[in-house]
């Protein structure tokens, strides 16, 4: 037997797997190791590392747009001298950084459209012209206007890269390599950002543009790879399956797994396509966004995006993404800065290699929600450094920042896309990744206002004392994951599913055994609204339990 529920929220129906036509290899699970992976199918690691590319471009804008206001020459082409300093004005310090922003909102809300009616592969060729012709602008501008123009531009073409580079990788992987793989998006923007400092200190102390024209033109190279391997990317089995293109995800996945076994194969499609059957959306509207919110993918696409909001409650855009200006605010010599800035990114490229390690043995949940308190904290002290005078408070300042940027990346930052990558539902994967997408667009734009009139020696000045306001809203945030954020360690798609259909708590679905259609509790009492199992199955588990134990010959099985 098998739980389904309608997505206008209706009580759950219950059906026979028996009498519904679908193949028995219900659940889809793979028995692969993290190592059987790299050594049996080495395609599925490289076609991850090609969408990585696009992570890695996004990354460099992310990095280079906080970090470009520590370039003198940038200030002073596109602001003016106050007290003796080039300076750019706050009005259009914010309107460089949150016009990335909005046009990712825009770009990730098109590309879910997009992507589910052309595909992946196609919806990726698109995104790169748009980004490419996003960089030529930065280059060329000279005014304001046109430098603005064109990081619109660009954020449009990164809002399809982040919606799609977890779409992609969640449905190339299997189970064991899913979390690697949705968290190496974390890595890949990490190296972006990484080399958007380091170009910064290469180019920042010139007096020519190239100055900051340097670290945009570091982006160009990337949309190069990404077109070479265009024509040759597989698309996923997921999207073809949906589309009724069964031939096609067949042989999508011989290219991505190797030509094995027939049935190995059949085995995948048959389980996609019984994971699409159970959620009902296979052909409503495709990417429609208000399917999302309706049903149990109300609570999905809450926790889908809320990740994205917690992480940026962290305060990440300012303590990691202003790095080299925060460090200059603070006092420390343009030199440093730079290279501060390196290291900032280089150990936070090191967290998401950690990460790796960690991820499947203690799982998303603990991992995240430890990361955000260990932030907070982190924080707070940045925030009591600058308040208390200090002679060693520059340098215990810093220190805090590099030690952020690791706890981020190492938690939170890499987590966040493994729990996109799993809690979205299949058939609405695409329209959830765009609201996850339109989420961190949406606090990129917020906190890009905000922060130019809190950190600009012309405007607020607060310098550290931000630690105190964002270590409020992680403390919020914290809380909120506390009770939302779930491990779904080694689950299927198909038993995701029956988890949220079943209503049982995000916090407790760690402890949970999904056996055929029935959800077994381990040591757990689920009460209020989300009790376990709802009334409408409790009948149709006993009676599943009651044919098992009477094929079994009467012992309990499943329990």
């Amino acid at each position: 037997m098998e739980t389904h529920e309608e997505t206008d929220g209706s009580s759950p129906e219950v059906l026979d797997v028996e009498q519904t036509g679908h193949c028995p290899h219900e659940h889809g699970k793979d028995d692969l190791t993290i190592k059987d992976v790299f050594r049996k199918h080495p395609a599925i690691i490289w076609w991850c590392l090609y969408w990585s590319l696009a992570g890695v471009s996004y990354g460099i804008d992310n990095q280079a747009t906080g970090s470009i206001l520590s370039v003198r020459s940038f200030r002073r082409d596109f602001g003016y001298y106050f007290d003796g300093d080039p300076v750019l004005p706050a009005k259009w310090q914010a309107a460089f950084n949150t016009s990335s922003f909005i046009g990712q909102f825009f770009g990730g809300l098109l590309c879910s459209y997009l992507t589910d009616r052309l595909g992946r592969t196609l919806a990726l060729g698109i995104s790169i012209g748009i980004a490419t012709s996003g960089i030529i602008g930065q280059l060329l501008s000279t005014a304001n206007a046109a430098f603005l123009a064109s990081k619109l531009t660009l954020g449009f073409g990164l809002g399809f890269y982040l919606t799609l580079l977890p779409l992609a990788m969640s449905e190339y992987t299997p189970v064991v390599f899913r979390p690697i793989a949705t968290a190496s998006v974390q890595f890949s923007i990490s190296v972006g950002q990484l080399l958007a400092n380091v170009a910064i200190k290469a180019f920042g102390e010139l007096e020519s543009h190239w100055a900051y024209r340097g670290p945009f033109a570091v982006q160009l190279p990337f949309c190069l790879f990404l077109v070479a391997g265009l024509p040759f990317s597989p698309e996923t089995p997921c999207y073809l399956v949906r589309r009724g293109k069964r031939d096609q995800a067949k042989a999508s996945l011989a290219r991505l797994y190797g030509k094995g076994s027939r049935d190995d194969i059949e085995t995948k499609v048959c389980a996609l396509e019984n994971t699409l059957a159970e959620e009902g959306n296979k052909d409503a509207s495709l990417s429609s966004i208000m399917l999302c919110f309706r049903g149990t993918n109300r609570i999905r696409t809450m926790i889908s995006t809320f990740v994205f909001l917690g992480l940026h409650c962290t305060g990440t855009i300012c303590i990691v993404g202003y790095s080299t200006y925060f460090f200059q605010l603070a006092g420390l010599p343009t030199r440093r800065t730079f290279d501060l800035g390196v290291c900032v990114t280089a150990v936070a490229l090191f967290g998401v290699c950690c990460n790796w390690v960690v991820i499947n043995r203690l799982g998303r949940r603990k991992i995240y929600v430890s990361g955000i308190f260990c932030l907070t904290a982190l924080l707070f002290t940045i925030g009591i450094i600058d308040v208390i005078p200090s002679g060693a408070g520059k340098t215990v300042e810093a220190a805090s920042t590099v030690a952020f940027a690791f706890i981020y990346t190492f938690t939170v930052g890499s987590c966040a896309f493994a729990i996109l990558g799993e809690v979205s539902s299949v058939s609405l994967r695409a329209p959830t990744v765009a609201l996850a997408t339109g989420m961190q667009a949406f606090c990129g734009i917020t906190f890009n206002l905000i922060i130019p009139y809190m950190m600009n020696p012309d405007q607020g000045n607060l310098k550290g004392k931000v630690g105190f306001i964002f270590g409020v809203s992680a403390l919020c945030a914290g809380v909120w994951s506390f009770f939302f954020v779930p491990d779904l360690e080694g689950r299927s798609f198909n038993d995701i599913d029956r988890m949220f259909v079943a209503r049982v708590p995000p916090r407790k679905m760690a402890v949970i055994e999904v056996i055929e259609s029935c959800l077994v509790a381990q040591k757990l009492v689920v009460e209020a609204d989300w009790a376990f199992p709802p009334p409408e199955l409790r009948e149709s588990f006993e009676t599943s339990r009651l044919q098992r134990r009477l094929k079994s010959g009467g012992r309990a099985t499943g329990s």
